[in-house]
């Protein structure tokens, strides 16, 4: 008998019983897998469920909020361009740029040399005229003491008479031509319209301006608020008084109370590109504007973000 034959089935059960103890520790490593796998699935769908029905107020709430762009804007009458009714030369400028200022105070003036020798001229007439209308009232009053006494005659009389009317309708012409003169000398000194700030100066001194051009632009900046597009689709969720959220880039984490103070009456074309390139530019809009509660450090003209609440 061949000894290998003999100890072969002897030997094999030897062999399979380690194997079969591998076998069981891997399964039993991969049982444990799946009943951690289910328990974590189970608590990460109970935290995710629980999130859920934790914000839905706070979700609804975003999904309410209508969001806009728009720019801070002045008041009405809180913005003037103040120019020249005259042609003429600048000669002083009061003020620069950024500075405060007074209604009534000097901002610049222009070149009137001409203006104040008409004005002059004008004055030497009307010295004349008045000479001219004493003697003539004096005449006349001696024509009446002589027709009185009877030496004087009717005619002469009515003649002083039209003389004295004829000075006296020179002189009115001449004060006339001066009153005209100094109102063209007054618009020739340019004075602040409202109080405010300088924002722009478009002039330097020895510059000539024509009759309309704008010389410089004041700002009441104490009277600013913004004024948002609506998208005209949102036109019937804003309601006055609605609060409103405002941010601007360069203020991150930042942002500004507001309410909707005035609401339009009509849509028009949107002036403001939007920043999203995915919204449309053709769309109406609804120039809402925003008063805000509290002083921002925004400029005018700035761009902004708003969220009105819907």
């Amino acid at each position: 008998m061949n000894p290998t034959t003999e100890f072969a089935p002897r030997r094999f059960p030897r062999l399979l019983l380690p194997l079969l103890g591998l076998a069981l520790a891997a399964i039993s490593v991969l049982v444990a897998a799946q009943v951690r796998g289910r328990s974590s699935s189970k608590s990460a769908g109970s935290s995710a469920l629980q999130e859920t029905s934790t914000h839905p107020a706070a979700a609804k709430a975003d999904s309410q909020r209508i969001a806009a762009e728009g720019r801070v804007v002045t008041y009405p009458g809180a913005e003037v361009i103040v120019g020249t009714d005259v042609a003429g030369t600048v000669v002083r400028l009061a003020v620069q740029e950024l500075d405060r200022v007074e209604k009534g105070q000097l901002l610049a003036e222009l070149r009137a040399d001409d203006v104040v020798a008409a004005r002059d001229e004008v004055r030497g007439r009307i010295g004349e005229a008045e000479a001219d209308l004493r003697l003539a009232q004096a005449e006349h009053a001696r024509q009446q003491t002589l027709l009185e006494a009877g030496i004087g005659t009717r005619q002469a009389v009515d003649g002083s008479q039209r003389n004295v009317e004829a000075a006296q309708a020179r002189l009115a012409s001449q004060h006339s031509a001066e009153r005209r003169l100094r109102a063209e000398l007054a618009k020739t000194r340019l004075v602040a319209p409202i109080a405010g700030t300088v924002i722009t100066r478009n002039a330097d001194v020895g510059e000539s301006f024509q009759s309309g051009d704008a010389l410089l632009t004041l700002a009441d900046l104490r009277r600013v608020r913004i004024e948002a597009e609506v998208d005209e689709f949102d036109a019937g969720h804003v309601t006055l008084g609605s609060a409103v959220t405002v941010t601007a880039e360069g203020w991150e984490g930042k942002s500004w109370r507001g309410h909707v103070e005035e609401i339009p009456d009509a849509v028009v074309p949107r002036r403001i590109e939007p920043q999203d390139p995915g919204r449309p530019t053709d769309t109406r809009v609804l120039r809402v504007k925003i008063a805000l509660d509290e002083s921002t450090p925004l400029k005018l003209g700035q761009r902004v973000e708003v969220k009105i609440a819907g």
